[in-house]
């Protein structure tokens, strides 16, 4: 086995480094190299779908990012997209001017965090695996139909998972679907709408839903690698952004009735498990990180913290009992973060007393949790006009994290305003840090042609300056401007794109 371990990381090396990076698609293999060298047994396909995975958890090899363009990995970037434009999280001591200007909405394409190149990188990845595998069965006919539907499956999830964050983000993006194998490719792709995205990978999780893997037979891998769970999730999710909340529903109710995952009521050793071990049944997909490959939260909450929590998020978001010390919401303080510095602690924690040491930070991403799921399959109830089955949800949830009463909300369920409001305010707690506040309101604000603008406003007055604020609400009336501009790199090497409208 541990040969066999050896064998498949040797052939990963030769996949991962045989490549460069003239374009703003970088990853581009080397003429011959994939064709005539690689791409010839089940090995070989079982490393390359490992080198998306190792893709998604590690800062981009030197050389293949923009020599101007601070580098980041993707878990980083799914932070910052999904909390940096938010009302949760403050600027800390070593925060860039870069994280600091997209705070403040004051954001040029120059700044680093516009670069997409980390996500298309591993995208052409997964281009890889879905164009050239299917031919390694001619060469080695120990791969099975099944085996191989499995690893399509992974690379097309992930190919949508990505695609659906760029187009969340940057709203109309290039859609290039086909392996970049050669010099000779078409790096000049126009961007595609941000609607086509969407059912692009709707179309791309059906197949991979059909492809699924349900068990692999260990926990390490169901929770790690895409199962037909991660699927039904990322199609719950991209249903409620386009809208479709019965389908939205379905997808949720799969995962539900499995019977496969559950909540995990509050106790003393609750975040320890959840959150600093991970891989418990509330876990559907995690980016998992190891002592061996640490994650990159240590410096960036911790040892050089680019960010803090918002002042007013302890008391406003989990709420203080200031007559019961012992009374307090389990997601809150030595959870999501520490009461008096608001460092964030979710994801540099070992248990409610005590840090993880540095060589110990292997806390994960957590992409998706069953609370997760409930609370899509809550928001789309809400929007068929089901609210009191909705707000069932949302107060069994509460009770197994012991929210405080502070934070309980009357609301109407037939109200649909009242009942996103307080759904939006059980997401920030579930959810503190996890890079989905800022997606989750804005996904509630646009529906209905922005009828729900005030979100939007309403998060800016909370984490504004004061002598910004102003501009920023004035900027927020332009939906364009709730996307990120395209990187200036990215419009010199792609001469086919067009700025984002509000950027130009």
């Amino acid at each position: 086995m541990r040969t066999k371990i050896k064998s498949i990381l040797a052939i990963l090396l030769i996949f991962v480094t045989a490549t460069s990076c003239d374009d703003y698609l970088d990853l581009r293999p080397e003429d011959g190299i994939v064709r005539e060298e690689f791409w010839k047994t089940k090995e070989d396909v079982q490393a390359a779908v490992i080198g998306i995975y190792s893709s998604l958890l590690k800062r981009p090899p030197a050389g293949q990012t923009p020599t101007d363009v601070t580098d980041y990995n993707i878990s980083e970037y799914l932070f910052m997209y999904g909390e940096i434009r938010a009302d949760m999280i403050s600027p800390a001591t070593n925060t860039t001017p870069d994280q600091r200007d997209i705070t403040t909405s004051n954001i040029l394409s120059s700044n680093d965090l516009t670069s997409w190149s980390a996500f298309y990188r591993t995208i052409n990845y997964c281009n890889t695996v879905i164009q050239l595998a299917p031919a390694v069965r001619d060469n080695d006919p120990t791969l099975t139909q099944t085996q191989l539907n499995n690893y399509l499956s992974e690379a097309l999830a992930i190919r949508a998972y990505l695609y659906f964050t760029l187009a969340r983000t940057f709203k109309d993006v290039p859609l290039k679907l086909d392996a970049t194998l050669s010099d000779k490719d078409n790096f000049q792709l126009a961007k595609t709408p941000q609607n086509q995205i969407f059912e692009q990978v709707i179309k791309d999780l059906a197949l991979a839903e059909e492809y699924a893997v349900t068990d692999y037979g260990n926990i390490l891998s169901n929770k790690g690698r895409v199962t037909i769970y991660t699927i039904n999730a990322m199609q719950a999710d991209v249903y409620l952004w386009m809208d479709k909340f019965t389908e939205a529903l379905a997808a949720t109710k799969k995962i539900e009735n499995s019977g496969k995952f559950k909540l995990i009521p509050a106790s003393n050793s609750w975040f320890n498990r959840v959150f600093a071990i991970g891989n418990t049944t509330e876990s559907i997909f995690e980016f998992q990180y190891t002592t061996q490959n640490l994650n990159p939260f240590y410096d960036m909450f911790l040892a050089r913290p680019e960010f803090i929590a918002s002042p007013v998020v302890l008391e406003d978001i989990f709420g203080i009992d200031f007559a019961d010390a012992n009374n307090f919401d389990v997601r809150g303080q030595r959870c999501a973060l520490v009461p008096g510095t608001n460092q964030i602690y979710k994801f540099t924690g070992l248990n409610m007393d005590s840090y993880k040491a540095l060589q110990e930070s292997d806390t994960h991403w957590f992409v998706y949790r069953y609370s997760d799921v409930l609370l899509l399959q809550a928001e789309a109830l809400i929007q068929l006009g089901r609210g009191d089955e909705a707000l069932t949800i949302i107060e069994d949830i509460r009770l197994k994290r012991r929210a405080i009463s502070q934070t309980h909300e009357d609301v109407n369920p037939e109200n649909k305003s009242e009942m996103t409001d307080y759904l939006l305010s059980e997401r920030a707690r579930e959810f503190a840090f996890e890079g989905k506040r800022w997606f989750d309101v804005l996904r509630n604000a646009r529906r209905n042609n922005y009828e729900r603008l005030d979100l939007l406003n309403n998060m800016a007055l909370i984490s504004a300056p004061a002598d910004q604020l102003q501009s920023i609400l004035a900027k927020l009336q332009d939906p364009d401007s709730h996307y990120l501009p395209i990187n200036k790199y990215e419009l010199y090497t792609n001469k086919a794109l067009v700025q984002n409208p509000f950027y130009k």
